[in-house]
């Protein structure tokens, strides 16, 4: 990984290219993110960079979080994320890391928490089928249906479909292209769709797998 960045997902729209083709893009308010620690492989065991984002009153931060951005007279942030960067030796501590990290064109990678769902059925939760409508199958025929044989081996699997919690959970979506990039606003639009509800937090890396 050669840089990340940390934002908030506005939401989704379209724009237009060169050929006038339409193209959906997801809007991302990228930074600006303040380097909050520098991890190095004497002190940590490995290199990484830590940006905080988002502005929270100091009154909301506790102690552990006060003392650490008053250590080096850093801006209180309501999120911090680890990087581990190939290279640290070009950023400080206090150094501001903005949407220009990026340019149009780059592949990415984007992370971020899934919508909740809640308590979900089979169906929705794994795409099983429903059941046959028919006499003797009810009385619900979006149930799981047959867990497995009875005498043999006489227990559910490990993995097993079934109905649960769904969503809320955090996802990468990979090989994502930046179609434009408003530096003084700090936007990036990125084509597709990426996880979580509006006003999500995101983090924004260098695909890991470029196609």
């Amino acid at each position: 990984m050669t840089k990340g960045l940390i934002g908030k997902k506005i939401g989704m729209t379209q724009i237009f290219d060169e050929a006038g083709k339409v193209v959906p893009v997801t809007v991302i308010e990228a930074g600006p993110c303040v380097v909050t620690q520098l991890k190095t492989a004497e002190n940590d065991g490995y290199e990484a960079v830590q940006l905080g984002f988002g502005d929270v009153s100091p009154k909301h931060t506790n102690k552990p979080m006060t003392g650490h951005f008053k250590k080096n007279d850093l801006p209180f942030k309501r999120t911090l994320k680890e990087f581990r960067l190939d290279d640290i030796s070009n950023v400080n501590v206090g150094d501001v890391l903005k949407a220009d990290v990026f340019a149009a064109g780059d592949v990415i990678d984007v992370s971020g928490v899934s919508k909740g769902k809640g308590f979900q059925g089979a169906i929705k939760r794994h795409n099983q089928h429903r059941l046959k409508e028919t006499h003797g199958t009810g009385p619900v025929v979006r149930q799981a249906g047959s867990m497995g044989a009875c005498s043999s081996p006489s227990r559910i699997f490990k993995g097993k479909g079934m109905a649960g919690h769904m969503g809320a959970e955090n996802v990468t979506v990979q090989n994502l292209v930046i179609v434009k990039i408003d530096a003084e606003n700090n936007l990036i639009a990125i084509k597709g769709a990426i996880p979580g509800p509006k006003g999500g937090v995101v983090c924004i890396t260098d695909a890991v797998k470029k196609a």
